[in-house]
């Protein structure tokens, strides 16, 4: 069997969510924040039955395809379950639990994916770019032509 690519294990994940309808899915692209691993995935749910059977569906999708599973953690509440696929992290979460612990503030400064499947706006927090030095920008009178000439 051919192993699949870190993108390719995002994306069965990103399937595996949407097949038993999770919503606001957002894939947060982390490698460069740590060595850890390299994508987090969190998807909200409805209830702890939906949440369970999600991270199931995540965990039995992802080893059918040949990837190995690290652990999973949380299924006994079923409020935040938490499957381990090395350089994936699929986070499942209750809308509360989810807005309590504000994943996505925490990493920030990742690259995010567009949302899938939202209900609501999921608010994400974006880190304002440094300006340029002066001398980098260009001004609109150097680069504009003269009038008339």
């Amino acid at each position: 069997m051919k192993k699949l690519t870190t993108l390719a294990r995002k994306k069965l994940v990103i399937a595996a969510l949407e097949d038993i309808k999770a919503h606001d899915i957002q894939a947060i692209d982390v490698r460069r924040i740590t060595a850890m691993f390299d994508w987090i995935v969190v998807a909200s749910a409805e209830s702890a039955r939906q949440t369970k059977s999600l991270s199931r569906h995540v965990r039995d999708r992802l080893r059918e395809a040949g990837a190995s599973i690290i652990g999973t953690e949380g299924e006994e509440s079923g409020e935040w379950v938490l499957v381990d696929a090395g350089d994936i992290v699929a986070h499942v979460m209750q809308p509360a639990v989810r807005e309590y612990y504000n994943l996505e503030e925490l990493w920030g400064e990742g690259k995010f994916d567009r949302v899938v499947n939202s209900t609501k706006p999921v608010k994400t927090v974006r880190r304002k770019k440094a300006a340029a030095p002066r001398a980098a920008r260009k001004t609109r009178k150097a680069s504009s032509p003269r009038r008339g000439a």
